[in-house]
């Protein structure tokens, strides 16, 4: 039977690949649709054209599905999330200077991969610029529900630091955030990949950490879609949640990794030159710090160890970030909603397998 077409509005980011490879290898064709995908620039544009039915699915913040449904912000819309696209992806970058600056305030002997001691030199000098009547540092996240602003927080937080008091944060779509690092609109930035390491091969930016060295397997984006159209056609649904299963394992092959690279740097999906991408695909990231590498094997996970199963536990987590932050009420109502919205019966159903055993989460790394 033919589903025909599904639409799906996309971020340029690394972790939209699930949804563009199920598209551009031919999976989505092999269970009987097409999918028609939509480059879009910011998170609010592709939140309100998921709600509005302009899309069928969308590459999701997953805190942004909570938020959508709980009410939180802009249009009230029940959405369902019945596959995660990934764990993990994001960085700190920093400019040059702020990282000198930094550097210059870290304790002897510290690493800059300890984000406890990156904190600790963080804190001491935004105190430094407070003393001298100098402006507080701006680091640039993607947006407000967002886990790059709960990393950013929880890393000022146990630095001692008050957000949005001592640092300042501001909003700005992951497409435009090394030009917002360029044009000195931000000092910093946390993003998701491919951008942090843009930033680094133009010399404009300096890697300081990558997410996973804050938060071990932290939930990104869903595929959201419309409770209503899921109620009205599993099938669909279904089907889509199947090629998109393939399609992850399919990116997981390190033999495919040249040719997702391919695909992710055309000019109509993320408009980045491969060899760049690829960086992110071999977990492996030039800092722009002298000769230091940063890799981690975890950097951005596809399908590998679950990833792709939508976990309750990721939008409990959430929840409570956001409830930590005043964005969210902390009730135990709002959090199992939160959870509800984690679709794994329409998961399992899809794929008509047991569900995997999923790692023990462990999610803050630390907490302050």
């Amino acid at each position: 039977m033919s589903l025909d077409r599904l639409r799906i509005g996309f971020i340029p980011l690394a972790d939209a690949a699930i949804p563009i490879v199920a598209a551009d290898v031919g999976f989505a064709a092999e269970e009987g649709f097409q999918i028609e995908l939509s480059r879009e620039v910011s998170w609010s544009n592709i939140r309100d054209r998921l709600v509005l039915g302009h899309f069928d699915a969308a590459h999701l913040l997953a805190p942004v599905a909570i938020a959508t449904s709980l009410g939180l912000a802009g249009m009230k819309a029940t959405l369902s999330a019945p596959l995660a696209l990934g764990l993990n992806g994001n960085a700190f970058t920093l400019s040059p200077f702020l990282h000198d600056e930094l550097v210059a305030h870290l304790a002897p002997g510290a690493a800059l991969s300890d984000p406890l001691a990156t904190g600790a030199a963080f804190a001491s000098l935004v105190r430094a610029r407070h003393g001298r009547g100098d402006e507080p540092p701006t680091l640039g996240m993607t947006f407000p529900f967002s886990t790059h602003n709960y990393q950013l927080r929880l890393w000022l937080d146990a630095a001692g630091l008050i957000p949005d008091q001592d640092v300042r944060l501001a909003v700005v779509p992951p497409p435009y955030m090394v030009d917002a690092l360029q044009n000195g609109h931000v000092d910093g930035f946390c993003v998701g990949a491919p951008w942090n390491a843009v930033a680094v091969d133009l010399g404009l930016g300096r890697i300081l950490h990558l997410g996973v060295e804050l938060v071990r397997r932290c939930p990104e984006k869903v595929l959201a879609v419309r409770s209503g159209l899921l109620d009205g056609e599993p099938e669909r649904i279904e089907a889509l949640v199947r090629a998109c299963v393939r399609a992850a394992a399919w990116i997981d092959d390190p033999a495919n990794r040249h040719e997702t690279a391919r695909i992710l740097g055309a000019e109509d999906r993320l408009d980045l030159p491969a060899t760049l991408i690829r960086r992110t695909l071999d977990s492996r990231l030039a800092t722009g710090w002298r000769d230091e590498v940063r890799n981690s094997d975890n950097l951005l996970l596809f399908g590998r160890d679950g990833a792709t199963r939508p976990d309750p536990r990721h939008a409990r987590w959430l929840h409570a970030q956001m409830a930590r932050w005043g964005q969210a009420p902390a009730s135990t109502a709002a959090s199992d909603a939160a959870a509800a919205l984690y679709r794994t019966d329409i998961y399992d159903k899809a794929l008509g397998a047991a569900p995997p055993a999923l790692p023990d989460d462990a999610l803050e790394l630390f907490t302050g």
